[in-house]
């Protein structure tokens, strides 16, 4: 099965109220010790594997360049990123390469080195089309310029474009929120992502929210039930366009779902580079078994234990801050048992508006495995969060508002958690 591969650039020109990603405002002097280091993860990459005992698929059929802020990086720094890429990977003809950017940074010599990179795919951070919404959060942007850009990545022949908007920016109302929606449908993106503004202590806005600040504009956030409000709002107006949603927060044309998001929600292999980066491969046969001690979790020189100890796959994750992962700390690495699969296989699979197979699911994992999780779905479709039609079972529009509560009646109390520090110590990899 061909892997996905993300890459992660942490830097941005400005840190956004709202956000609560491993990114932040650096120097562009850290840019090129940074590519430096991600290279080296690359060329590594096959020793990395075999040490904690994982299948290496060199097939690629996506590769997405996340952050922070891609698109600030030089353009000779994201062509050395995809030879050194290229040098390990085989890509397919058809892979889809996706580069987040923001607007204002979309020069022409930019868009050359995109396309230079094979780059067939850009995710723009819109996330308003009204200028007072985007310059309250942070965002250094106009309308104008999100239009000229798109207009220049058409012209030089990257068509496949996201919109990125959210729902609950500080002053959005009901009528600047359906200005925003009405602007995106016109310019035809063949992908949108909407996202609910996220309160939590990970951002300056929702530490202030949590508070009851007034800095940031937090007085001037919508509550919760607009939010939602607004959600699904967008919901109806996006797909009464044509660009249909098939997971809780992504809409597209059909044929333009997002390849590389669907590898996470439907648990394919990935791999993943650069700070807060994680990855998902398959497991081999391990050498030996981690020890598992009842109520802590244990720090051990092994890689991962095996299929045949039950392990069906291994997550492992790079550190979230850039001087841990610069200065080569260890990554987290996390064996998943087959019953953590199953409950992967519910949370992350009934995220697409497709839902997921029970007949399917019985087959691979057995039906005394999902006996379990059938009483959840029928308690959550009492519940009117869950529907279910013949094998499929999938949210209703009311459980996508509540996924989180959903997902989390799938995950059974654990008795302990195993977590290994990988012992290799030289470059170290995931994807996020």
């Amino acid at each position: 099965m061909p892997l996905g591969i993300y890459i992660s650039v942490p830097f941005c020109r400005t840190k956004c109220s709202y956000c609560n990603f491993a990114s932040d405002v650096f120097s562009r002097g850290a840019f090129e010790n940074y590519v430096a280091r991600v290279l080296e993860d690359i060329h590594c990459v096959r020793a990395v594997v075999a040490e904690l005992g994982c299948v290496f698929e060199e097939t690629v059929d996506s590769v997405y360049l996340g952050g922070g802020t891609p698109s600030i990086l030089e353009p000779s720094q994201l062509v050395r990123i995809f030879e050194a890429m290229r040098s390990e990977f085989a890509l397919t003809a058809d892979a889809e390469i996706t580069v987040e950017c923001a607007p204002g940074t979309l020069n022409p010599a930019l868009i050359e080195a995109l396309v230079q990179c094979g780059v067939n795919r850009v995710s723009l951070g819109v996330q308003s089309f009204v200028d007072r919404e985007a310059q309250s959060v942070g965002r250094l942007h106009q309308r104008s310029t999100v239009l000229e850009e798109i207009a220049r990545l058409r012209a030089a022949g990257i068509g496949s474009i996201n919109v990125d908007l959210i729902a609950g920016l500080p002053h959005q109302t009901a009528t600047s929120w359906e200005f925003s929606l009405a602007e995106t449908v016109a310019l035809g993106a063949p992908h949108v992502s909407v996202y609910m503004l996220e309160v939590d202590e990970d951002s300056r806005l929702g530490r202030e929210l949590i508070a009851g600040g007034t800095r940031y504009h937090a007085h001037s956030v919508p509550d919760e039930d607009v939010i939602a409000d607004f959600y699904q709002q967008a919901c109806a107006t996006l797909n009464a366009a044509g660009t249909e949603q098939y997971e809780i927060s992504n809409f597209a044309l059909v044929g333009a779902e997002s390849r590389h998001n669907l590898k996470y929600w439907t648990r394919q292999p990935y791999l993943g580079f650069g700070v807060d980066a994680h990855s998902m491969l398959r497991s081999l046969n391990a050498k030996r078994q981690p020890q598992r001690t009842r109520g802590v979790t244990e720090e051990s020189e092994t890689s991962a234990p095996v299929d045949g100890a039950g392990i069906e796959a291994v997550r492992f994750s790079t550190p979230d801050s850039l001087d841990s992962y610069m200065n080569r700390a260890k990554r987290t690495v996390t064996p998943i048992s087959a019953e953590a699969a199953l409950e992967e296989t519910f949370f992350l699979g009934l995220r697409l508006n497709c839902g997921v197979d029970l007949a399917r699911i019985r087959a691979e994992c057995g039906g005394e495995n999902v006996a379990r999780c059938e009483s959840v779905i029928d308690e959550c479709a009492d519940d009117g969060l869950l529907e279910k039609q013949g094998a499929t079972v999938r949210l209703t529009a009311r459980g996508r508002l509540l996924s989180n509560d959903v997902f989390a009646r799938f995950l059974v109390p654990k008795k302990y958690e195993v977590v290994a520090k990988s012992k290799y110590v030289g470059p170290s990899l995931g994807s996020g």
